[in-house]
């Protein structure tokens, strides 16, 4: 869980009162994030552009690894347990001239 500072919690109506404020203060690196409360209860978080690509890459390198991870174990396995595709389209009713 992600822990917030005071000074990173508002109110939905506070942040509407002074929304110009809080974008600045998050672009401008004095806040990190700001966490939104709506009847005290975290609702929404703002991040910077630069923080939201960042946490977009590594989710996205972290997808790759995990891919990756699967693939090797898949490797691992003996020939005899592969499938074959002309079996699995049968089963399914499928077929690769439709």
């Amino acid at each position: 869980m992600v822990a917030y500072t005071q000074s990173e919690l508002v109110s939905a109506t506070e942040l509407s009162k002074q929304f110009g404020e809080y974008i600045s203060k998050v672009k401008n690196g004095l806040l990190d994030k700001i966490g939104i409360l709506k009847n005290n209860k975290l609702n929404a978080v703002i991040l910077s552009v630069s923080e939201y690509e960042r946490m977009a890459l590594a989710e996205a390198r972290l997808e790759e690894l995990e891919t990756a991870q699967i693939l090797q174990e898949r490797l691992k396995r003996p020939k005899e347990e592969y499938l074959n595709g002309d079996d699995v389209l049968k089963k399914l009713n499928l077929s690769l001239d439709d």
